[in-house]
């Protein structure tokens, strides 16, 4: 398999790796990352790393997991949200995702999971800032949701300059059907209404920060991020001024772009 992009470009500030399939994205993605994690490594003894969750980021965990010779027991990993209050157990809890799709196949340093069952939220948001701020992420890998969103900061409660790094936010009802859409509940009122999030200066702060937006059903996100304004209207557009950024789509979700050879 190939991981040779099909198109590359430049909008504004961010470059755009356009590959012929969600494995090679994926995997190329990976390769981005692991090279992030051994310079840290190389550099400090360590790397913190943010991970998103989601069924668009399985290629890429899928990749990540498999590369040899990773320094997996100096790195320290943080996730970027978690739905507030669900129930113990359940299967769409994010770090029960990270630990099917990643931590059960690697021994990492240290796991620091958003704590959305904490009894006083506030705090436990404060905390987990403290986290972040105590951790340097070297690397930030997210995706773009449906509607736009970054984590689960969804319009109109998408701030880009938000002034705290964690927050509790109530979900929009389209990132809410998309977890339906993507199979973790039955309908849309089992899905929470809030979740605790890192915020966009939180999740922009690590030093590479990597988009991986696969699936067509990304393609209206994608244009809209690109091709519109910049604006808190469509989070994922802010990519487009943050140069330590890549952002990576495949021919699914890069189908309303238009390219010249």
């Amino acid at each position: 398999m190939s991981t040779q992009p099909l198109h590359t470009t430049q909008i504004d500030q961010l470059p755009v790796s356009v590959y012929a399939s969600n494995e090679a994205l994926g995997t190329a993605a990976a390769a981005e990352a692991a090279e992030v994690i051994r310079a840290a490594v190389s550099e400090r003894g360590v790397a913190n790393i943010i991970v998103a969750t989601g069924n668009s980021q399985l290629t890429f965990l899928a990749a990540l997991r498999a590369m040899a010779g990773l320094p997996w027991e100096c790195v320290n990993v943080f996730h970027m949200d978690e739905y507030v209050n669900l129930p113990s157990g359940h299967s769409a809890s994010f770090p029960a995702f990270l630990h099917r799709h990643l931590l059960d196949y690697v021994r990492v340093r240290a796991f620091f999971p958003v704590p959305g069952a904490a009894a006083d939220t506030a705090a436990a948001c404060r905390e987990y800032e403290a986290l972040l701020r105590a951790h340097p992420a070297d690397l930030c890998a997210l995706g773009v949701g449906e509607n736009g969103h970054l984590a689960f900061n969804d319009p109109p409660f998408a701030f880009f300059q938000d002034p705290v790094w964690v927050k509790v936010v109530q979900l929009d009802e389209r990132s809410r059907r998309q977890q339906v859409g993507e199979g973790h509940f039955g309908s849309l009122a089992e899905v929470p209404t809030h979740a605790i999030t890192l915020t966009i200066p939180a999740l922009l702060a690590a030093k590479r920060v990597l988009a991986i937006v696969p699936e067509a059903r990304k393609a209206e996100a994608v244009a809209k991020s690109l091709l519109g304004p910049v604006t808190e209207d469509c989070p994922g557009s802010i990519l487009r001024q943050t140069p330590h950024a890549h952002l990576y789509l495949d021919e699914e979700s890069a189908a309303s772009l238009e390219w010249t050879a």
